[in-house]
């Protein structure tokens, strides 16, 4: 029930190249849209692409990162260190096009605060980050820019002929603009190189309230998927991109060695090409392993307007997979770890930079591999798909310890800190009353540390 009556009932301008699907950048904006109209505000969307209520979304197509204007943009001065006037044109032609189309999006929706969804960030769309930029300065409306990204993370944007233009918005630089990062990593290194404070607030879930199970809709998936009732979902939640890992995926059902496991890719490939899925499907093939791509759209579970779109969403997703795999190379965060761990599946682990940083010091109990497969983590698999008690200890004690740092009451409290000096101090999100989340018993597992008991400082 959204609260008309609150301090905070803003009007929220939510701005991004896409919101669509379950991409970790749409689904982390629904997240906060849903705190946000808990508290009274009206959210509206602007993007390229959008499954949110048309009334409330300025689908603008030139917004895309794959409309053809942009891909041609970003394929002359991505790989190259000159970029020609014809190039230059065609970008401040764009730009100036898309600050139009902005400045009908504030002025329609009559918006308050802006929430820039990581448009600001990685440069996979240079003339919108120019174009909000200018419109941010130019309006002097309170913005958020929440960043998941950074062009200096990714390979593919380390050489570029458009250096003076990401030095100007990716990210910006303006006084009513404030600076939101996923991890310790990133906010150390937008110091370093930019000198841009920033706050720290890592992906959530609703903790407070665990999910429920639709079984007509985790029916209609297994079926769309041809999984038979004794077979077992071997459950890979990410898109088909190579910083995931998936090839490790794959080692652990062959090393397994059990035709029931069935390995599932439930997100699309597309978003970087299609050569790693193919190379994906001939690496199974030639070992033996069950793969299977979910060939239809999985609806955003945060977003009406997408379910009742598509056959199933995230949610009917997981609660029947057997056990989840997340052998990730790199991610900002994890949205495919705290999912896992809100449907209480056991999992296997990849230790990347953040997991290491921010996620394990916080006495998580998972199956964690470092860089490669070893017969040690392929039998510690095998015992919690066989050992009912040890699966139960396993993912009891990790939802308690993410409901502790990773539940909807730390963004709440984050957020407050960045709306007070916009909108004042009575201008305040504030939760509807938790429910009791059980902690995991006394005496931790052998070789298990007690689990914190405050929320880190960097958080």
């Amino acid at each position: 029930m959204i609260d008309r009556s609150s301090p905070l009932a803003k009007n929220i301008g939510f701005v991004s190249t896409r919101f669509c699907g379950t991409d970790g950048v749409s689904l982390e904006a629904c997240k906060w849209a849903a705190l946000f109209e808990e508290n009274g505000c009206r959210c509206y969307w602007f993007a390229g692409e959008s499954d949110q209520e048309p009334t409330k979304s300025c689908v603008v197509p030139e917004a895309h990162f794959q409309h053809e204007k942009n891909r041609w943009i970003n394929e002359q001065v991505m790989g190259s260190t000159r970029r020609t006037s014809r190039v230059t044109r065609t970008i401040h032609e764009l730009r100036s096009l898309l600050k139009a189309q902005l400045h009908r999006f504030i002025s329609r929706f009559d918006i308050d605060l802006i929430i820039a969804e990581n448009v600001l960030t990685i440069p996979m769309h240079v003339p919108l980050g120019l174009a909000l930029t200018e419109a941010i300065a130019e309006t002097q409306i309170p913005t958020i820019s929440h960043n998941h990204d950074f062009f200096w993370e990714r390979v593919r944007f380390a050489v570029n002929a458009v250096g003076d233009y990401l030095r100007m918005a990716f990210p910006p630089t303006l006084p009513n603009l404030r600076h939101v990062v996923i991890n310790t990593e990133a906010q150390e290194q937008l110091a370093l190189r930019t000198g841009i404070s920033s706050t720290i607030i890592p992906n959530v879930l609703d903790f407070e309230h665990p999910p429920a199970a639709r079984p007509s809709g985790a029916t209609a998936f297994r079926e769309s998927i041809g999984l038979a009732d004794g077979d077992r979902m071997i459950l890979q939640p990410t898109r088909v991109i190579r910083r995931k890992g998936i090839e490790h995926a794959i080692a652990l059902v062959k090393a397994l060695n059990d035709p029931s496991n069935k390995l599932v890719i439930s997100h699309e490939a597309g978003d970087e090409g299609f050569e790693y899925a193919r190379w994906l499907e001939e690496t199974a093939a030639e070992n033996g392993v069950d793969l299977r791509f979910v060939r239809h759209r999985i609806a955003d579970p945060w977003s009406k307007n997408s379910r009742r779109s598509c056959r199933c969403n995230l949610w009917d997703v997981y609660p029947y997979a057997d056990f989840i795999t997340y052998p990730s190379l790199y991610e900002g965060f994890g949205n495919a770890f705290l999912e896992a761990v809100f449907f209480r599946k056991p999992m296997l682990i990849n230790r990347y930079s953040t997991f290491v940083r921010d996620i394990e010091p916080l006495g998580f109990d998972l199956i964690v591999m470092d860089g490669y497969l070893s017969g040690d983590v392929v039998s510690r698999v095998r015992e919690v798909l066989e050992n009912v008690d040890r699966k139960e200890a396993m993912v009891h004690r990790n939802y308690a310890v993410a409901a502790r740092f990773y539940s909807y009451g730390v963004l709440t409290e984050q957020l407050n800190g960045l709306l007070r000096p916009f909108f004042g101090a009575a201008s305040q999100l504030v939760r509807t009353p938790q429910m009791h989340v059980a902690h995991p018993p006394r005496t931790p597992a052998p070789g298990m540390k007690p689990v914190p008991q405050r929320v880190a400082d960097s958080q």
